[in-house]
């Protein structure tokens, strides 16, 4: 199946494939979902067959929109795709935009909608097998040293999010 995503083509936002986006390092629309709960992220390990990054650790979610779809919907749609995650109501906390090689031959150029929801430990989780292979709840500080300790065991996106936009993405959720 072809999936079409917003991406900039001659500076201009039309739909484009989703793999050759990340074949030719295309600028295109994303979105990240952070879970959080009394100080801990809930983070995802990416199923074995996902085509770049399998295996390694991501924050709660992470995908592109569908050509014209709305950014919370999609974060919203994506919690339940992976993670059978329903109810959540993901706060949008602001725009990021990174560059990354996922390997491959394989880059993310991304401009990403990044969102926050805050739950309880005791979360219901449903994961779908053909993304997600396993989750744990971490707290924040030490997920920061993890990544700094083995960077080879997260995807580059969380390592960019956690150096670069912690402010922006966690602020005011750490002092709850």
């Amino acid at each position: 199946m072809t999936i079409m995503i917003p991406a900039w083509i001659d500076g201009k936002l039309q739909p484009f494939e989703k793999l050759a986006a990340h074949q030719q390092g295309v600028r295109h629309m994303a979105v990240s979902v952070f879970v959080m709960a009394q100080g801990k992220v809930l983070i995802q390990q990416r199923a074995l067959g996902k085509y770049h990054t399998p295996g390694l650790w991501a924050n709660t979610c992470c995908t592109h929109p569908i050509w014209n779809e709305d950014m919370t919907v999609c974060a919203v749609r994506r919690l339940d795709d992976e993670l059978g995650i329903k109810g959540l109501s993901p706060v949008h906390r602001g725009e990021v935009e990174y560059r990354a090689d996922v390997g491959g031959g394989l880059i993310e150029h991304e401009v990403v909608q990044v969102f926050l929801a805050e739950t309880t430990l005791d979360l219901a989780l449903d994961l779908n097998p053909d993304e997600v292979m396993n989750t744990r709840w971490v707290d924040y500080h030490e997920l920061i040293a993890e990544v700094q300790r083995e960077p080879e065991k997260f995807t580059p996106w969380l390592s960019i999010y956690l150096a670069k936009h912690s402010d922006l993405i966690f602020g005011d959720a750490l002092a709850s």
